[in-house]
């Protein structure tokens, strides 16, 4: 079996090194991003393992065996969504073929038996307190009849921040701002009124921009223009930052999957713009 990077929607397996070398968990594997640590720990807090920012900065420069270790020293993230932690005594043995020299992991198939059997194995495992995560997988649970499935992720805040932030080029889409910390990910219908977490209900914007987007003081027209209200100057008798960029076509993501969804538009166009 061949070593690869992982695609959006494959099963990721969590080991436990030496001496344990046990499989203690499994997620959906979402997306990988070089993060300043000030960031990873803004949008993940406590699920990146640590639970305080001083201890995730730490535990960085110990491993690290750096003093240097600050708040923008990148750090690489695997993202994971809907990742089940197994209790010990449902830990799982390595598939027979993992050696010990793997250091980045393996690539196992639904297709061939060893892959089979590790996905029926942690299917199994979780047992009557531990039901199969809330992501899609074929019907039928094809994989246990060897067909390979590939899951689609259902993002959480954290992810979908991660997602949209990679999708974007890490350019806010209007102003082409390249500063991270001053970067958001916009939902344009929120998660509180049905919008997703998906990268298509997501737009990257300046902090500031985001903040008046979600206010409905500007918008996006279903040809991606950049669309600010007559408002924001009668009301704050102020906005020419927001004016001068009205008409503006946004910079779109590389992948057209990824563009923001016509209907999430079409939403923020006439139940939240003030225009």
């Amino acid at each position: 079996m061949n070593f690869r990077a992982l695609q959006p929607g494959e099963l990721l397996v969590f080991r436990l090194k030496s001496p344990r070398n046990k499989i203690g968990g499994f997620g959906v594997f979402s997306n990988h991003s070089l993060l300043p640590i000030q960031l990873a720990w803004e949008t993940f807090g406590p699920k990146n393992g640590v639970a305080s920012f001083d201890a995730l900065r730490d535990s960085i420069a110990r491993y690290r065996n750096d003093n240097t270790v600050g708040p923008n020293t990148n750090i690489g993230c695997t993202v994971l969504v809907e990742p089940v932690f197994l209790p010990p005594e449902r830990w799982i043995d390595l598939p027979p073929s993992w050696s010990s020299s793997i250091q980045r992991g393996k690539v196992y198939a639904t297709g061939h038996s060893e892959g089979l059997d590790l996905w029926n194995r942690l299917t199994d495992n979780l047992g009557p307190t531990l039901p199969l995560p809330n992501f899609e997988v074929a019907e039928n649970q094809q994989a246990r009849y060897g067909t390979p499935v590939l899951i689609r992720p259902r993002l959480g805040q954290g992810a979908f921040r991660v997602a949209v932030t990679e999708a974007y080029g890490r350019q806010c889409a209007v102003s082409d701002g390249k500063v991270l910390p001053a970067l958001d990910a916009a939902h344009i219908k929120p998660y509180g009124k049905g919008g997703q977490h998906v990268a298509p209900n997501g737009i990257l914007f300046r902090k500031d921009i985001h903040s008046v987007f979600d206010a409905g003081y500007v918008t996006v027209d279903e040809n991606y223009r950049f669309v600010v209200s007559e408002q924001i100057k009668e009301v704050f008798n102020n906005g020419e930052e927001y004016i001068r960029l009205h008409g503006k076509v946004l910079r779109l993501p590389k992948q057209r999957s990824e563009w923001p969804d016509p209907n999430f538009l079409y939403w923020h166009n006439t139940e939240k713009f003030v225009g």
